[in-house]
């Protein structure tokens, strides 16, 4: 018997060496999946956040709310505050923005315990999205918010006579401060927001201690309105130093010593808020 010497040679096994997929030995090798960039899953999630806010009306009342909200105090209060010798416009045009990013805090909770309840969160924990981006792009929603809430009140304010008179420079800081103390209060919200999973329940437990502190701060009314026995609490806590360090932005230029309790309560918020937000948005469970 005579051996065939003439076979067609069989193929070469797969190469077992160091290439890897995707690394162009061949067209379309490569099926891995690739996560978005943070930037653009933020972005994503900033949008989405925004179109909700459109759709559900939030954008018309944050242009409304401090316009309400200042009508019901300075038409009241007006001729009292003008017996005292007191600019009421001037005077209240700072817990008017002060209530006005309240209230963009308590709609960032809504948001966040409305993702929360939905299920939408522990999805977004099952996806390849970078951690903390839901919270950032939440965030940024409230802030877009707090820029068209405190352009509605700076405009209502000069309607009814209120001036920015120490310079650009001053009326800058105003807003600055305005919209941190908003973020800030945002972070924190958010964190009940996420926690609580109810919009419902998260709204009442956040309306009810911003409107005592209004009400019980030299935001409306001078210090020397209230009984001597709470003056003290009045005088110090952060919406009064808020207002004081605001007022004077807007009236003759604030100093370092008029500032400085609003930048520790400042500090002071972001101490708790800022981890608080992060890890409520971050957990399991």
């Amino acid at each position: 018997m005579t051996t065939r010497t003439d076979r067609a040679p069989l193929p070469d096994p797969p190469s077992t060496g160091s290439s890897t997929p995707g690394s162009g030995d061949s067209p379309g090798g490569d099926h891995r999946r690739i996560a978005p960039a943070a930037s653009k899953q933020w972005w994503v999630l900033t949008t989405r956040a925004l179109r909700t806010m459109a759709r559900n009306g939030e954008l018309v009342v944050a242009v409304i709310a401090p316009v309400v909200f200042g009508l019901g105090f300075y038409l009241p209060l007006k001729f009292v505050m003008q017996l005292q010798g007191i600019d009421y416009a001037q005077f209240l045009m700072p817990i008017i923005v002060l209530q006005s990013m309240a209230f963009t805090a308590i709609s960032a909770a809504q948001l966040a315990a409305s993702e929360a309840s939905t299920g939408l969160t522990t999805r977004m924990q099952t996806m390849p999205v970078v951690a903390g981006i839901p919270m950032l792009a939440r965030l940024a929603a409230g802030t877009v918010r707090s820029i068209v809430s405190l352009i509605a009140a700076i405009g209502f304010g000069y309607a009814i006579g209120f001036r920015f008179s120490a310079g650009f420079g001053q009326a800058a800081l105003f807003c600055a401060t305005a919209l941190a103390i908003s973020v800030l209060l945002c972070l924190g919200a958010d964190a009940i927001g996420s926690l609580s999973k109810s919009p419902e329940a998260t709204s009442q437990a956040l309306t009810l201690p911003q409107l005592i502190l209004g009400m019980l701060s030299c935001g409306f009314v001078p210090e020397s309105g209230f009984p001597e026995w709470i003056r003290p609490f009045v005088r110090n806590q952060p919406i009064s130093q808020f207002s004081f360090a605001m007022r004077d932005m807007a009236q003759d230029g604030v100093t370092w010593e008029v500032f400085r309790p609003s930048a520790f309560w400042m500090i002071g918020l972001a101490v708790v808020c800022l981890p608080a937000a992060l890890w409520a948005t971050t957990r399991r469970g």
